[in-house]
């Protein structure tokens, strides 16, 4: 039996990322811990479910700390993390962890990079602009984080079709129920193929 794969998981509002993968820990279809819970906000949904589950989280945000940069490190390195994953993150990581968890560290992103990708393209202004833009298809993707925003290596791409009589609202959820199926699974091979170090 080898060792798990240690998670943190990196969440600045719902959570619903977080909490799908938590579940998908618990009861066993992901081999991995999950150590920590890191949010730049307090009191989002994704903090309290983690107080009231029990699960270690560290609120790291610049009212908080001298250097956000060091606490990450500090906080992934005390926790012994193998794999970070973004979860609706809204903040950008460090160039320095960047580059310290090459490879280590994963997004999911409400469309199909490159499109609808980049500063200012996250939440529902990714629905508004694919549905604007007459777009056929959209989805999701899954991608390793590297110094910019949304532009890292694609490990996984889903697409799903736009309806005519979609509205951002109903292509968000359907992008949503994408995302809670494929994320979890995604992890789990990451997991499946952690052999220690």
């Amino acid at each position: 039996m080898h060792e798990k794969c240690n998670l943190a998981i990196f969440a600045s509002g719902t959570g619903s990322n977080f909490i799908n993968i938590y579940n998908n820990i618990i009861n066993g279809k992901i081999n991995a811990n999950l150590n920590i819970l890191i949010s730049n906000n307090p009191n989002c949904q994704a903090v309290n479910f983690a107080k009231n589950n029990g699960i270690n989280y560290s609120i790291i945000n610049k009212f908080r700390c001298k250097s956000i940069m060091d606490e990450i490190l500090d906080v992934l390195n005390n926790n012994n993390i193998h794999l970070v994953l973004l979860a609706g993150y809204m903040k950008k990581i460090p160039e320095v962890v960047v580059n310290k968890y090459s490879r280590k560290i994963i997004n999911i992103h409400p469309a199909l990079l490159p499109k609808f990708g980049g500063a200012g393209f996250y939440g529902m202004n990714i629905h508004e602009a694919v549905i604007k833009n007459r777009e056929k298809e959209t989805g999701i993707t899954i991608h390793f984080v590297d110094n910019d925003y949304d532009t890292g290596e694609i490990i996984y791409q889903e697409k799903i079709k736009v309806k005519n009589e979609d509205s951002p609202d109903t292509l968000a959820k359907r992008v949503l129920e994408l995302e809670h199926k494929i994320y979890p699974e995604i992890v789990r091979q990451f997991c499946d193929k952690y052999k220690g170090g």
